[in-house]
């Protein structure tokens, strides 16, 4: 909506604001936040907003724990669900010290550094999400239950599909948010859905995503419902993954509007720098135990490669023209950081243009069904969580792009998911107590 600060002291004053919501997200992408008055939000604006950083993993220690929420005010959105009367709003914060530098591992900080190495090459990515989720009932007491609210598949319509109505809702939400949804619909798993919306710049994508998880959820838990995000909540069913759609500018101009058979430099260069890193950059992408029982079935690739429509392979290129010309990147699910997981696929792309790396030849093949020989000429993808933390702990890639901080308490407690689970006897049990609520 881009406000200004000066917009924002209006709006509050002339529609009856009562409380704010000052948003950020913690080093795993879940959201956390804290609500002040009206009055306050002159002091929250000129000197933030202290809270104590270290009851979050990653972010500071008890001797030194002040950290300032500085609210972002292009990011000002009501909350439809809360009363007309009394108003709720939400802006999404920077995080700074005290002195008032920037904190290393913010999210939003890092994901700006990565749009501005870009620019520096006079280059901007737009990105894209599509988000799958299930729909389960819940029992008498209000908690959820692995029990689909309907037993519809792939685009099936009402009555058959009882989704309907909530994506309707969650669409009008996000529209009144300011997002744009551009399509929905029932997907193959039983209460499985989809949702997609308007492509934006990094940022604003990043925000964007953060504000649709919230959306679902709550519009969920309005009809009796629990929205899960969990990427394989139903063994033998398809998983739910995050499509990233990836657009790269210049000067303009959009880097992969070319023809099926011939692309620019810079975009075949852009797609080989994110190929070079991907089982680097997995355990960010893919960050659960949970995460790794989607690869090789259900569309959810496994082998390291690039097609044009061929949707087995990591990377598609999408039959679309214009401003819609874009890479998509299949393999991520939503229970991932949307700051860290943008930062990294630019910073990944951007090392690929400055490298001038070649794009391997396309995989024509059907990846899922291939035999073992042409299956032998790929690279695949982590097959657990142990063996993707192993591979960022060991990225010179991923130190140079992300704070060591963070990547330790990242990837500390992602051992930690991995012991827990690894040492269990019944490890669905594991698995749905460590994250099926949470995500």
């Amino acid at each position: 909506m881009n406000y200004t600060m000066n917009e924002v002291v209006q709006f509050i004053e002339e529609n009856d604001v009562k409380f704010i919501r000052l948003a950020f997200c913690d080093i795993f992408g879940t959201q956390k936040n804290i609500s002040i008055m009206p009055g306050e939000l002159a002091r929250a604006f000129d000197t933030g907003i202290c809270f104590d950083a270290s009851a979050f993993q990653g972010f500071a220690n008890v001797n030194d724990s002040d950290l300032l929420l500085f609210p972002d005010p292009a990011t000002l959105s009501v909350l439809p669900w809360r009363p007309s009367q009394g108003r709720v709003v939400r802006f999404y914060c920077d995080i700074k010290y005290p002195d008032g530098k920037p904190f290393e591992g913010d999210g939003r900080h890092l994901l700006g550094q990565a749009v501005a190495r870009a620019r520096l090459r006079e280059l901007s990515c737009t990105f894209g999400t599509e988000c799958e989720f299930y729909l389960f009932e819940r029992d008498e007491n209000g908690a959820p239950t692995a029990i689909p609210h309907d037993h519809a598949g792939y685009f099936d319509i009402a009555p058959l599909d009882k989704g309907e109505n909530v994506r309707r809702q969650i669409c009008l939400t996000l529209e009144e948010m300011g997002i744009q949804p551009e399509s929905s619909h029932h997907e193959n798993g039983p209460g499985q859905n989809e949702i997609d919306f308007k492509y934006s710049h990094a940022l604003e994508a990043a925000d964007n995503f953060i504000t649709f998880k919230a959306a679902v959820k709550t519009m969920a838990a309005a009809n009796g419902l629990f929205a899960s995000f969990l990427p394989k909540p139903l063994p033998g069913k398809s998983g739910s993954g995050l499509h990233i759609n990836l657009s790269l500018f210049q000067n303009g101009r959009n880097m992969f509007e070319t023809t099926p058979v011939r692309h620019n430099q810079t975009c075949e260069s852009f797609i080989a720098g994110i190929l070079q890193r991907a089982a680097e950059l997995t355990v960010f992408l893919n960050p659960l135990t949970n995460s790794y029982t989607r690869f090789g079935e259900f569309e959810a690739p496994k082998y390291i490669t690039w097609s044009h429509q061929n949707r087995s392979p990591l990377i598609r290129i999408p039959a679309a023209t214009g401003e819609l010309s874009r890479m998509e990147l299949r393999s991520p699910d939503s229970a991932l950081n949307p700051y860290l997981a943008f930062t990294l696929l630019i910073h990944a792309g951007l090392d690929g243009v400055e490298q001038g790396l070649a794009l391997p030849a396309p995989c024509n093949e059907n990846l899922f069904t291939a035999p073992r020989d042409v299956l032998r000429q790929y690279a695949s993808l982590p097959e657990t969580l142990q063996e993707a933390i192993a591979l960022a702990r060991g990225s010179e890639f991923v130190s140079r792009v992300l704070p060591a901080r963070i990547v330790e308490s990242y990837l500390s407690a992602k051992q930690a998911e991995w012991d827990r689970f690894s040492g269990a006897d019944d490890k669905l049990a594991a698995e749905t107590g460590m994250y099926f609520e949470r995500y």
